[in-house]
């Protein structure tokens, strides 16, 4: 079940020739798996990709557990599928990822799959109860501190795999650590964001090479791009016009509209990192359309009016010096030791 080499510095950072592409869906990619006995929480899993992730993981026969912000909404979207717990938890308040993992702790269930998925995107400066810069809290430190907590109930099961929601954009930024809370500079929310999404994947590749020898394994995903997501809904329509994608009029381009993804095929990357059996055997890396990413080092040309084009891992993302420091910062920060043990 594990293996001696992981990703530092992008060791295993090579397609795998999947079978799947950037066209694949959930449900394509999950045909066949049974996940029934099997338990999984995705933040987030009430809305665009992460609701999708939750159906086809239910339909497999998993049980499912969605901590959620917004408990109306997630009753509402949600109340259709089976075999699913809602609990509240709120990724800028420490308080409410104590109690949701709490709850879910003294029932005493293994967990399988922990789906991180829940993120923040072009928000405007604000800062969470301990003065962080809300996106370095929702997209990655949040995160951290829950799977610190659910450590032990991943530690129980037999091969748990945890999935960090990343994205294209840690492409927009290094993590800063001089001034990761912008405290000293202008705050920049694409900066912001590519901070956040550079923290998910460091954050996979250390607590790989952490958790592997108890049969753990965690993996960064980028889902693509898709519109029918929330991300979008506090940007304003200048920057989408500044990127090219969106003309005068404040509407996606028809040409760039047709090579974006549907909503299944942003989950199909997730869906499959959590069950695809070519990954029993490793794990750190950063995934994009079903299969381990290609790094990117300055070979690749990206276009935003062409998302096919966004791809590909950059070496700081997987880098060992930045992954061990993100990881005692992020204790530091969060106030929460981690001691995979």
């Amino acid at each position: 079940m594990t293996t001696k080499e992981d990703n530092y510095n992008g060791a295993l950072q090579q397609p795998l020739q999947s079978g799947f592409s950037a066209t694949s869906t959930a449900a394509e990619v999950i045909r066949g798996i049974d996940l029934r006995g099997k338990t999984a929480i995705v933040t987030g899993g009430y809305a665009g990709i992460g609701l999708e992730t939750v159906k086809v993981l239910v339909n497999a026969g998993a049980e499912v557990w969605v901590p959620a912000r917004n408990m109306e909404k997630a009753a509402q979207n949600l109340r259709s599928i089976p075999n699913v717990t809602i609990g509240t938890m709120d990724l800028m308040d420490p308080d409410s990822i104590n109690e949701f993992a709490k709850s879910f702790l003294l029932t005493g269930k293994a967990l399988d799959l922990l789906i991180n998925n829940a993120g923040i995107m072009w928000v405007p400066l604000r800062r969470d109860a301990r003065n962080i810069e809300s996106q370095l809290s929702t997209n990655h430190l949040g995160h951290f501190q829950l799977t610190a907590l659910l450590w032990p109930a991943l530690k129980k099961a037999d091969g748990a795999r945890i999935i960090n929601v990343s994205s294209f954009g840690h492409q927009m930024a290094p993590f800063n650590f001089d001034d990761p809370n912008f405290e000293q500079r202008e705050y920049e929310t694409l900066q912001g964001y590519g901070q956040s999404k550079t923290a998910n994947n460091l954050f996979t590749v250390e607590l790989d090479h952490r958790s592997k020898a108890f049969g753990v394994r965690a993996y960064a995903v980028h889902p693509g791009s898709i519109p029918e997501t929330d991300l979008g809904r506090e940007a304003p329509v200048e920057l989408f016009k500044q990127m090219g994608t969106h003309g005068e009029d404040g509407n996606i381009l028809p040409e760039v509209a047709q090579r974006l993804k549907t909503i299944s095929q942003g989950a199909a990357t997730t869906t499959w990192c959590a069950v695809s059996p070519l990954l029993n055997n490793i794990g750190g890396v950063y995934c994009e359309d079903g299969d381990i990413a290609e790094p990117d080092l300055g070979n690749i040309e990206h276009r935003y009016d062409d998302p096919s084009t966004l791809r590909g891992v950059r070496p700081y993302s997987l880098d060992v010096e930045n992954a061990r420091r993100l990881w005692v910062l992020s204790e530091q920060m969060t106030g929460i030791k981690f001691p995979v043990n």
